[in-house]
């Protein structure tokens, strides 16, 4: 389980193609503090830590993982969102995130403000049951409040920290990024017998 909100970010420095199998290597300044089997939450994904070396880290991403994601849009020189499993007794500053990627939304705008940058993204409309206002999404891993909702879209305002801190400065109009929506919602869509938009 994680919380969405990143504690580093890490560089890819190395994409491979294997027996269908997407095989990236990542630079990060908490490469000496991960180990074998670790899971870690890659730009809202989840994925697992399978080679480390004196600098880098290897993850594999299967089809499954490929198709749902963005992963495969992913390439060397890219900056990722990254944040460790949440320790039992930590404090939980964001939301509950599984690292179990939904969709991938698109940012249709940005708006720069005094302190802020409001954006705007589009989901397909069989989610919007699971966007709801002041409620939580994750957004390649980064816990956020949603505002100003429509059918098949939500903004999100991001603080400067978030901005300098995470790769969400560099989302510009088209930009696809994972979304994650909020499990304690899907849950009570599903108990209220609802459409289940997970299908």
């Amino acid at each position: 389980m994680f919380t969405g909100i990143v504690e580093n970010t890490a560089l890819l420095v190395q994409k491979n193609i294997v027996q269908g199998n997407l095989v990236l290597w990542f630079e990060s300044t908490i490469v000496q503090e991960l180990k074998i089997d670790q899971s870690v939450m890659h730009n809202g994904i989840c994925l697992t830590v399978d080679v480390i070396n004196a600098s880098k880290y290897r993850i594999t991403a299967i089809e499954e993982t490929i198709s749902k994601t963005n992963i495969g849009d992913w390439n060397e020189g890219d900056i990722v969102n990254i944040e460790r499993c949440v320790a039992l007794g930590a404090r939980l500053d964001g939301h509950i995130v599984q690292g179990h990627v939904d969709d991938v939304a698109i940012c249709s705008g940005r708006e720069e403000k005094e302190g802020s940058i409001v954006f705007t993204f589009k989901i397909n409309s069989k989610f919007s049951a699971l966007v709801i206002e002041k409620g939580s999404v994750a957004l390649d891993g980064i816990s956020l409040t949603c505002h100003q909702i429509t059918k098949d879209t939500f903004n999100v305002s991001l603080i400067p920290y978030t901005l300098s801190h995470t790769n969400a400065n560099a989302w510009q109009v088209g930009s696809k990024v994972n979304i994650e929506f909020d499990v304690l919602g899907k849950y009570i869509a599903k108990l209220y017998h609802k459409s289940n938009p997970l299908g």
